[in-house]
């Protein structure tokens, strides 16, 4: 498999999904808005979409199963794996506020070796992939940020819509980072969190809660563009594991000394 033309194929599939879901949402109406059992919401356009990208991804690579947040579930030990989001920050998109995404990584044979995070009203394509030393917002190079304390650094996190027992620990972690870092922001999307990290938007992103899907392509992207991504204890179960934090590798140690 050549992966940079893969690449390059699977981005216009997820261009061309990202058409499907633009013109959708124009007739989203409440009766394509659901609540799932952890009373996160979804719509017929979620579904509809993994779909959509999914059969796409697959016909790609006829060998590769997915894994995704609706419909789809694979073992993680197979040979290629997509594992995508086809609306990250669905209650953002909703709403209609313009800050969701298309997530799609490629695992194989036990690593990541593709990740692409299309933000779809920006129209904003972070890709990278394990042929290329680089890591790109549309045709041009991006690299993570060159802050070195947390002091001077602009964070990122994301609040669960469930699974509230470590709230009073988060809280604490979020009143920390008030105090010492130029601030906090709240975008509605860990995909696209981490791909700011990429880009050097931001300087840093924890949260916890995640699923492999929110947070696949975007933490390949944050290590291809010179950063560092661990779970809380500094590990790299970060994946599966439910936590992350990801950072432009200058601050991550300190960083992370708040969550040991």
């Amino acid at each position: 498999m050549q992966i940079g033309k893969t690449t390059e194929k699977a981005i216009l599939i997820i261009k061309e999904t990202a058409g499907y879901i633009s013109k959708a949402r124009m007739k989203l109406d409440a009766e394509g808005i659901s609540y799932k059992e952890d009373q996160s919401l979804v719509t017929s356009i979620d579904v509809g979409s993994e779909e959509r990208l999914a059969s796409a991804l697959q016909h790609l690579l006829p060998q590769s199963t997915v894994l995704a947040e609706e419909k789809h579930s694979s073992d993680p030990k197979t040979d290629f794996m997509w594992i995508i989001d086809p609306i990250d920050g669905t209650t953002n998109f909703v709403h209609n506020f313009p800050m969701y995404c298309i997530s799609v990584a490629l695992w194989h044979n036990g690593k990541i070796v593709m990740g692409i995070v299309y933000d779809i009203p920006g129209d904003e394509c972070f890709w990278t992939h394990s042929e290329s030393g680089l890591v790109y917002r549309n045709d041009r190079q991006v690299r993570v940020s060159q802050a070195k304390t947390l002091s001077e650094s602009l964070l990122a996190t994301g609040f669960p819509s469930s699974a509230f027992g470590r709230m009073d620990e988060y809280i604490e972690h979020f009143r920390y980072f008030m105090l010492h870092t130029h601030g906090i922001r709240r975008l509605g999307s860990a995909a696209l969190d981490l791909a700011y990290v990429a880009c050097g938007r931001l300087d840093g992103f924890f949260e916890y809660h995640l699923k492999p899907w929110d947070v696949a392509a975007g933490a390949y992207l944050v290590q291809k563009a010179g950063g560092t991504v661990t779970d809380f204890t500094g590990g790299n179960n970060y994946l599966y594991g439910g936590e992350m934090l990801a950072s432009n590798n200058w601050i991550h140690r300190e960083f992370l000394k708040r969550f040991g």
